[in-house]
């Protein structure tokens, strides 16, 4: 039998403990055993697995996907992993254990989840990847995915750079990219876009490729290093996200040069700190990535539920911000 779940879910986010109430709904999964709750039968539980809390991002997103596990009446079990895989299994483990209905989790990197997720489908539960996706040879374990494209993201991330350097009239740029998590999806697929769009264009050249970790403190020391090594002699940062370029900007303006003019600075996500800076010159190009997949990720359980097909790959809306629009005063809070 199903254990019941209080309908008080405590959470933790960087340090701060968050109390929310969510209320129970009907929810199930084909492809599995499993069929539609009827009225008056136990509620579907979601076990959810966010992956930490490094960024104003991933904050925003663990508060969209609990409003709107509240909003469409799922009864949820958020577990913060900090950051490290084992925590995450272990989390998978609990959920598991405790029967619930659904597991949704935001893996960190895409490898070593197949004895976990084997032991998901023993137990009948399906299991959502959400952000990030896991290595290929392990997708038969998981019944889709929801969130962004990643790959676009790095392409929009050229393309951009591409029209910059038609503006610059320069023949050649000297680019230095600070990179998300080793072995992360985000990371991999921005990577691959980005020098698609860029690689057979001899004005570009890659000088430097470090890894950041998603997170400002080591933006900024990949960005001190980088600057030690290279110079004046950089005329672009591509960084996978907002988190590691405002930490990057810190070291930028430390060494005595102007970000936005003196190096083009181009970000992922889409932040309410980087839109900030991208209004005032020092940032020229924000691809978005957005965190607000909650509703997303509870209409597809609903559809599950009344046994709709639904596509292995849902995506959100995203665009693009950058000096080129012709108002950025008038972009909306972005709420992250």
């Amino acid at each position: 039998m199903k254990r019941r779940l209080p309908a008080i879910v405590g959470w933790v986010l960087g340090g701060l403990s968050l109390v929310l109430a969510v209320s129970a709904a009907v929810v199930a999964v084909s492809g599995f055993t499993k069929k539609a709750e009827q009225p008056g039968q136990d509620p579907v539980i979601l076990g959810f697995s966010q992956l930490g809390s490094e960024s104003g991002w991933r904050i925003g997103n663990s508060r969209d996907v609990i409003a709107a596990a509240e909003q469409a009446g799922v009864q949820l079990m958020f577990e913060n992993a900090e950051q490290k895989q084992e925590n995450q299994i272990k989390a998978i483990r609990s959920f598991i254990a405790y029967q619930v209905d659904v597991i949704a989790f935001a893996p960190i990197v895409e490898d070593n989840w197949r004895n976990v997720l084997t032991e998901a489908r023993e137990a009948g539960i399906p299991v959502l990847c959400t952000d990030r996706f896991i290595a290929e040879e392990d997708t038969e374990l998981i019944v889709g995915f929801v969130g962004s494209d990643f790959y676009e993201e790095g392409r929009r991330a050229g393309e951009f750079l591409v029209k910059k350097a038609d503006q610059l009239g320069r023949d050649h740029l000297r680019i230095v990219e600070i990179t998300g998590t080793i072995d992360s999806t985000p990371m991999r697929q921005r990577a691959i876009g980005f020098r698609e769009v860029i690689q057979d264009d001899p004005r570009f050249e890659i000088v430097e490729s470090m890894s950041g970790d998603f997170l400002r403190s080591k933006g900024k020391e990949c960005m001190t290093s980088i600057l030690k090594e290279q110079g004046l002699h950089i005329d672009v940062l591509f960084s996978h996200n907002d988190a590691m370029t405002l930490g990057a900007i810190e070291a930028i303006q430390a060494y005595g040069m102007e970000p936005g003019k003196d190096i083009v600075i181009i970000t992922v996500d889409g932040e309410q700190g980087a839109i900030d800076l991208l209004k005032q010159g020092k940032i020229n190009c924000v691809v978005e990535c957005t965190p607000k997949i909650g509703s997303i990720i509870m209409n597809l359980a609903k559809k599950l539920a009344a046994g709709e097909t639904v596509e292995r790959y849902t995506y959100s809306q995203e665009t693009v911000f950058s000096e080129f629009d012709e108002d950025l005063q008038s972009i909306p809070p972005r709420g992250y």
